[in-house]
């Protein structure tokens, strides 16, 4: 069997836990952070766990 190929722009986003589930960051925390409240912002910049639906379709972006 060939090797697979990790998609490179999906490596760039997400990151494997250590129980092997897919850890993505949260969006709209880069720029126009003035009107966005204090805690919002706090949230923001804490990862989570990518959504159980797109976990396949992570899982064979990221093969390794």
């Amino acid at each position: 069997m060939p090797k697979l190929k990790t998609h490179k722009g999906a490596s760039k986003r997400f990151k494997k836990t250590g129980t092997g589930k897919i850890a993505r960051r949260h969006a709209f925390g880069r720029h126009i952070l003035t009107s966005k409240p204090r805690a919002r912002k706090r949230r923001l910049g804490h990862g989570v766990v990518a959504d159980e639906a797109d976990q396949a379709k992570l899982q064979s972006m990221l093969p390794y």
